[in-house]
């Protein structure tokens, strides 16, 4: 049987991101099972996508979502937030914007 996969890896990049924020594109590749170069042509979609901001922190960069940005298909109606909630992900109580949990770094 073919492996194949319902979430594609901009999803699978967006959840990697609301799990663990802080993580760097090599991680994110690392979990999404893609290479850091594809990782960071999908992390600079979804900024200029408006899904995500990102801040510098030090070295590294830190991510923020924006759950209520709607997601991409055409028979929903729902917003991000709630499909990386159907897909584990926990916010933390919302302060302007929800702050991604940081539990759990696998999906």
């Amino acid at each position: 049987m073919p492996e194949f996969s319902f979430i594609t890896n901009h999803g699978l990049v967006l959840l990697a991101i609301a799990k663990r924020p802080r993580s760097t594109a090599r991680e994110i590749g690392d979990v999404v099972g893609i290479t850091e170069r594809a990782t960071h042509s999908i992390i600079n979609d979804l900024e200029a996508a408006g899904y995500t901001t990102k801040t510098r922190v030090g070295r590294r960069n830190e991510y923020v979502i924006d759950p209520d940005m709607p997601v991409k298909v055409k028979a929903s109606d729902a917003d991000v937030g709630e499909l990386l909630m159907l897909l584990g992900w926990k916010p933390e109580k919302r302060r302007g914007k929800a702050a991604p949990s940081e539990e759990g770094k696998n999906f």
